[in-house]
């Protein structure tokens, strides 16, 4: 089977803003990976698992080449990405709010193009919701887990809900006729601001809790 490179499967605008996600999660890792005192190494590893493992498993779900492997910019972006912050760090403190900006910028990015992704391919609606999500927080958690830290997405302010319901909304702007730019930035400004909303007010889903 002919590999296809993303160019040529998807728009150019949803190229793009994959690449913008790779380096912006990537980015994230490094910021938490960095609090753990890991070497150059080991910090790679973490960036490339965060920021190609959501797209990677959404193309194994989709049964389509992956990503960076049918382009191998995605992975020299990544590389570079987590590269240069490691040795910026050394001159320059970043704050725990950049972190949570660049994740916050990664979600948004991620699960438009988990979801453009799977329209493409003529999914299902729910479906393609289904693997924006996926796309959006599952770097995070290949992240979270080899940092020894309990996933952001099982616990803390809204983090898969605000993936999901902007992923809605781009498939709803979509079958509006709305443009595919239009749609991107009016969902993508949705989900980061919803994330970055539950971040400042500390909004959470329920907890489970059991009669005791």
């Amino acid at each position: 089977m002919e590999f296809l490179t993303p160019v040529e499967t998807y728009d150019l605008l949803t190229y793009w803003l994959g690449m913008a996600a790779v380096a912006a999660m990537a980015s994230a890792a490094v910021m938490e990976a960095g609090s753990k005192k890991f070497d150059l190494f080991g910090i790679i590893v973490i960036a490339l698992a965060a920021s190609l493992g959501g797209g990677s498993l959404r193309d194994m779900l989709l049964d389509r080449p992956v990503f960076w492997i049918a382009d191998q910019i995605y992975l020299l972006v990544a590389l570079c990405a987590a590269t240069a912050v490691f040795f910026l760090a050394r001159w320059w403190k970043m704050p725990m709010r950049s972190f949570l900006l660049l994740d916050a910028m990664g979600l948004a990015l991620f699960s438009l193009t988990g979801t453009q992704a799977a329209l493409i391919l003529d999914a299902s609606l729910l479906v393609a919701s289904f693997m924006g999500v996926i796309t959006g927080v599952m770097g995070g958690v290949f992240r979270d887990v080899l940092c020894n830290e309990e996933p952001l997405v099982f616990k803390g302010p809204l983090y898969a809900t605000p993936s999901w319901l902007g992923s809605w909304l781009y498939i709803g702007l979509i079958q509006l006729s709305i443009s595919t730019w239009l749609a991107s930035v009016i969902a993508g400004g949705f989900i980061f601001a919803v994330r970055g909303y539950a971040i400042w007010k500390g909004v959470n889903l329920p907890m489970f809790r059991s009669k005791s």
